[in-house]
């Protein structure tokens, strides 16, 4: 093969049309390029995470997302159901059961009330079970939602759902629509920082903090609270910053050969990484460094550095915001309630588990607010799901109570960042088996969430495949009652 034919063979389409742009022609050339609408426009990778201006002024300027991974039991935390109480124990009755398909329930279940008491606290008069001992304290800064609803009852693509839009793998997740849309406001760490507590993936695995078919460089950064909080954050023995710098150097050359060779948009992307990588060596540690913190700070979250917990990423999700961060997704592990495990179930189980979140979360909401950065940013506590009003079929004659997953209703909470303080919106029926008013789709809390973040969710789209894609895909409204 002669060198002219080889050469035109490694010019990708891309890079052909967009050479060849000009005129009106151009312009339209241009649309079809898989290009973009984002909220201001990237003119290369080397400034995708630049700070981008919101389509309209925005209330939050970035999200802390505490995603409890498992789906909690919404009836044994936040939403009271005495009529559930008053028929505990009895057969679920046949209409609600007709048709229906549960992950690991056959038969007639039993109909379950909750173990725990309710109360009413706060001058907002919310209900809140004696499961939880502390985020009665704050209360009056959360916006409920009790009439959330999903498409899915299994963890992952219910996860997938919740986070990229769609149920199936491969569409960009949350985090990555937010930092695509308005980019980062600190250049030496991450835009979206990913934190898991457990050590182990959620259902959904990298997908949930994935970013698709958008550039890589969007796509959510795992960190960890032990060790080094990025893997080969640090310089192996032998290489000190000069020489680091000096590699880079040689590989920033010869990437930028490799870009003007093929025109691929990812080798220009790996080039803002290497360089993001390199500016991170200082940035990062000191970020994720809790040492720094008094205390007494420590004490307030329960927090103890070297020892991963779901206190110190609590902690450490402030730091991030408050260095410009723009998307802190938090997984906590262990809320899959079937009451089929050692410790699992809703009685003292819950309590436990509770007592591992509840402290933290508290804490995080009144150092936000204490610093002034809760009115900017936006928290999210939520599962996947919810959880049935009758008895898991596995556990029914044990001594273990546990639900099964639920995708008619379930509630999640809001606080900051544009959202009412003290509110609650929507309900569940009597028993807590569907929306009984002011049902919000998981589309819809992804459009509200990047309403308060100041973005348009039908304009934010990435042409791909032959479409314009979205978060929200084809569905999704605001919902503008929650919003101050």
């Amino acid at each position: 093969m002669d060198p002219v034919t080889r050469s035109l063979q490694n010019v990708t389409r891309r890079y052909f049309l967009a050479k060849c742009q000009a005129g009106i022609g151009g312009f339209a050339l241009s649309s079809l390029l898989g290009g973009s609408a984002r909220a201001t426009e990237a003119t290369s990778a080397s400034d995708a995470m630049a700070p981008a201006k919101p389509h309209f002024p925005a209330k939050a300027k970035s999200v802390i997302y505490l995603h409890m991974t498992g789906s909690p039991p919404n009836l044994d935390l936040f939403d009271y159901k005495p009529e559930l109480i008053k028929y505990n124990d009895q057969d679920c009755p046949a209409e609600f059961l007709e048709g229906r398909e549960f992950a690991f329930t056959t038969g007639t279940p039993k109909l379950m009330g909750t173990p725990h008491k309710f109360r009413k606290v706060g001058k907002s008069g919310m209900w809140m079970s004696d499961a939880l001992t502390h985020l009665e304290e704050v209360v009056d800064d959360l916006c409920f939602v009790h009439s959330m609803n999903t498409d899915q009852f299994n963890h992952a693509p219910a996860e997938l759902l919740l986070f990229t839009g769609s149920p199936r793998l491969g569409r960009p997740s949350m985090g990555s629509w937010v930092t695509y849309g308005l980019g980062s406001e600190n250049a030496n760490l991450p835009g979206f920082v990913v934190l898991v507590s457990s050590g182990s993936n959620p259902a959904g695995g990298n997908s949930d903090w994935g970013s698709g078919f958008l550039p890589s460089v969007y796509q959510g950064v795992q960190c960890r609270s032990k060790g080094d909080p990025v893997l080969y954050l640090n310089n192996p023995a032998g290489m000190d910053k000069s020489m680091r710098r000096l590699t880079l150097d040689a590989l920033h050359d010869l990437n930028e050969l490799e870009l003007e060779r093929t025109g691929n948009p990812e080798t220009e992307t790996r080039i803002s990484q290497y360089e993001l990588a390199f500016r991170m060596q200082m940035a990062a540690p000191e970020a994720m460094d809790l040492g720094q913190e008094t205390q007494s700070m420590l004490d307030a979250y329960g927090a103890k550095p070297g020892e991963p917990s779901f206190a110190n990423n609590c902690l450490l999700a402030r730091r991030l915001v408050e260095r410009g961060v723009r998307f802190v997704q938090l997984f906590d592990w262990g809320w899959d309630f079937h009451g089929t495990g050692k410790g699992t179930g809703l009685g003292e189980g819950l309590v436990e588990k509770c007592a591992t979140m509840d402290r933290p979360v508290t804490m995080l909401l009144k150092d936000l607010k204490q610093r002034g950065l809760l009115d900017e940013t936006l928290v999210v506590w939520s599962g996947e799901f919810g959880r049935t009003p009758f008895r898991e079929g596995r556990t029914a004659k044990s001594k273990i109570l546990g639900r099964d997953h639920y995708p008619d209703v379930f509630t999640l909470w809001m606080a900051g960042g544009g959202v009412k303080p003290g509110y609650s919106y929507g309900a569940s029926d009597e028993l807590g088996f569907k929306v009984a008013e002011d049902k919000v789709h998981i589309h819809d809390l992804q459009a509200t969430i990047m309403h308060c973040l100041g973005m348009n969710h039908e304009r934010l789209t990435y042409h791909f495949a032959g479409r314009d894609f979205r978060l929200t895909d084809v569905h999704g409204n605001v919902v503008h009652d929650l919003l101050t």
